[in-house]
């Protein structure tokens, strides 16, 4: 299909870069439009006027919003190089740690939002997931889908490119190389990936982003225990 493509999204947004990395990867030609979040477009006002977030992919005039829904649109639209495995169970499967991942992340970026006991719970539980991961989702396999990047790792690629940003935002330790051996490869493996390492945003002013984030964080956690 050669309809028309655009992509709305946010440069510091993981979500936004599944999107960009699934268009990619099936080499879908698109273009992209950078939404300011604290003074939204009328496009994207008009486009997703339920959440008014991002990202939103618009194709041939229809927005489609959510960035889980935007993939399996994507998955169907453009079959070529798929991104599911083509064996039922094995696509249930991956759709199963899919849902797991979207399940859990809130609790990661619960500790990136809490201080005291609140974040130390928050990094606890991270921690336990990050192991369920390790020993669960990968067996083995290069990607969560096998020898290719698909869906999952997509889903799961903000854990390989932005979780050591907001461990350094935060100043904690989730993903120790030692005692996650698996998911340690995996990162390294998504990350040398060459559409996903030309398509990452820069490290530094994510790290800047992130930490002005956490500072307002913690003054609005502050304030309320005050």
């Amino acid at each position: 299909m050669d309809e028309e493509v655009k992509l709305l999204g946010a440069w510091a947004s993981s979500f936004s870069y599944r999107v960009v990395w699934a268009l990619k990867l099936k080499g879908i030609k698109y273009d992209y439009e950078e939404e300011d979040l604290v003074n939204k477009s009328e496009a994207l006002l008009r486009n997703n006027p339920i959440h008014k977030k991002i990202p939103v992919l618009v194709h041939a005039g229809k927005p489609v919003a959510e960035s889980m829904v935007i993939l399996e649109y994507i998955e169907e639209v453009w079959p070529q190089t798929p991104l599911l495995p083509q064996d039922p169970h094995q696509r249930a499967l991956a759709r199963f740690w899919i849902k797991f991942g979207e399940d859990k992340s809130a609790e990661f970026f619960k500790l990136f939002q809490t201080v005291g006991e609140e974040q130390e719970r928050a990094t606890e539980e991270a921690r336990e997931l990050l192991k369920i991961l390790e020993a669960r989702a990968l067996e083995g396999r290069k990607f969560f889908n096998g020898h290719k990047i698909g869906l999952t790792d997509i889903a799961f690629g903000w854990i390989a490119c932005w979780l050591d940003v907001l461990e350094e935002a935060v100043g904690v330790k989730l993903l120790d190389a030692d005692s996650l051996p698996k998911l340690q490869a995996w990162i390294e493996n998504f990350r040398e990936d060459p559409v996903i390492k030309e398509n990452l945003p820069n490290r530094d002013k994510l790290l800047a982003y992130y930490n002005y984030r956490r500072e307002m964080f913690i003054e609005a956690a502050t304030s309320r225990i005050d």
